[in-house]
């Protein structure tokens, strides 16, 4: 049976958050409306201005009660974290009270009844006047859902409210994640949602987001004022739905801001490592790039000017984004390519072109005959290496400028000279001794293996040399 006469209901408040404006208590007024549209699936909610100058929030829910103004958890609102906002209760009270204060006038209407705001002693403590809400019998017993009324609220505030949610806001979904949705930001500034509220600002993102899995940080940094809150809050799962999206629009944007960061006007995203990885996996599946740091560009411009020639693009990055590319797969199409990635595949590609003996000139011919004696020096060719050929032309080394004189090359179990070489047995010599050392190693350059395997050949050389003696060289060169 309906009540006949008005009740007073304590809210408790007798101080309320100082910084609140009439655009905090209406953004919570449209926030419950908001969630009441979710979780009863009903039409959209209606936030409009009547023919006397009242605004209106409607939603077409289950009507609010008297009993909704108490503080304490919404079981049905903790069971759907990724779809509500509100979740305690005390936005709504912390909203009733700032309008309270600001002179607007409210009146909250629902089948079950009509609720306004009022000053009250608490009841056996009359020394002491905190808000009440009057309860009154509802005026319209047939009214679907709960429509709250604003007398005395400016038309800005409320425009002011509607930002702070994504549904008003008119950015489109570029791509939905587990994670959330990103966004296409407009008015060239970023903003991060959290189940469709404004919390923070951004305006060196290149997108928008809205989060709908929360993380701990997120829920203890979702304070009672909701926003200005810490970008440390949210980076995580920003950069989750980054490396998770599939949408190529978002790829597109991804790519320009990296190729952006060698000018330095990229946005902010690709400046974490992993999403500059991911962009870099991308980018190197849509097109032939070839990634550098800005080191590469003074000591190493010679390979940076043949992978331009061979039609690569040229994308600089920092240094430790650059090393992090270094094994990382490709998504789709080329590989994540930087100069040592480049230099492998130009020599798997490259074909030597060798030069029978008997097609070098008489002073060539007498230095390459040369070569079963300086071989012998160090006790002969290793086992695995059948030969000695001459190549007219030799892939090149992109960390060393005069390019690569001599390679072991395991594919023809042979070691090759280039021809230039035969200019002096000297030089001829240096080399041949030089990838004898790789063969029997198996190191490359410049690691520390290898100098230690060419310091003592270079040791046992000398000794051989001047206290020759048999067997000397046996223990060094083992078959």
């Amino acid at each position: 049976m309906l009540a006949t006469k008005s009740r007073s209901f304590d809210l408790n408040i007798e101080k309320i958050l100082d910084g609140w404006e009439p655009r905090h208590a209406v953004r919570e007024i449209i926030a419950n409306a908001l969630d009441e549209q979710v979780l009863t699936e009903t039409k959209d909610v209606q936030i409009f201005l009547d023919e006397s100058g009242a605004w209106h929030v409607r939603d077409f829910g289950r009507g609010v009660r008297y009993e909704h103004l108490t503080q304490n958890e919404n079981q049905e609102k903790l069971k759907n974290p990724g779809k509500v906002i509100g979740k305690f209760g005390v936005g709504l009270k912390d909203a009733l009270a700032t309008l309270n204060r600001r002179g607007i006038d409210v009146r909250i209407r629902s089948r079950c009844e009509d609720i306004t705001l009022g000053q009250a002693p608490k009841a056996e403590f009359a020394d002491v006047v905190t808000l009440h809400a009057l309860v009154h019998p509802a005026d319209d017993a047939g009214l679907i859902g709960t429509d709250v009324v604003f007398r005395g609220l400016s038309d800005g505030d409320v425009a002011d409210a509607k930002g702070f949610f994504l549904k008003f806001s008119g950015e489109s979904t570029l791509d939905e994640t587990p994670y959330g949705q990103i966004l296409q930001k407009i008015a060239g500034m970023g903003r991060i949602y959290v189940t469709g509220m404004l919390v923070a600002e951004e305006p060196n993102f290149t997108f928008s987001y809205n989060i709908t899995s929360l993380t701990a940080a997120m829920r203890k940094a979702l304070n009672r004022e909701r926003t200005n809150v810490g970008r440390t809050a949210y980076s995580d799962r920003v950069k989750q739905m980054l490396l998770a999206s599939n949408s190529s629009a978002v790829a597109k944007n991804l790519e320009d801001d990296l190729e952006r960061i060698q000018t330095g006007t990229n946005r902010d995203e690709v400046k974490w490592t992993d999403v500059a990885v991911h962009a870099a996996q991308i980018l190197s599946g849509s097109q032939n790039v070839v990634f550098v740091s800005s080191s590469d560009l003074l000591s190493h411009r010679d390979a940076i000017d043949h992978a331009q020639a061979d039609g690569l693009k040229v994308v600089t990055l920092p240094d430790n984004i650059k090393d992090s590319l270094q094994g990382v797969p490709a998504i789709k199409g080329n590989p994540v390519r930087d100069l040592a990635v480049y230099q492998d595949e130009w020599a798997q590609s490259f074909e030597l072109k060798f030069i029978a003996p008997n097609l070098l000139s008489s002073s060539e011919r007498r230095v390459f005959d040369h070569w079963k004696a300086i071989a012998k020096l160090v006790g002969g060719l290793p086992a695995k290496v059948r030969g000695v050929k001459i190549s007219e032309t030799m892939r090149p080394d992109f960390s060393n400028s005069g390019g690569v004189l001599g390679l072991w090359d395991e594919g023809t179990a042979s070691i090759v000279i280039k021809r230039t070489q035969l200019a002096s047995l000297a030089a001829f010599a240096g080399t041949l001794l030089h990838e004898i050392t790789h063969a029997r190693s198996g190191f490359d350059d410049v690691t520390r293996e290898f100098e230690i395997e060419l310091t003592e050949m270079l040791g046992v050389l000398a000794a051989s040399q001047l206290a020759p003696r048999k067997g000397a060289l046996s223990k060094w060169f083992k078959p």
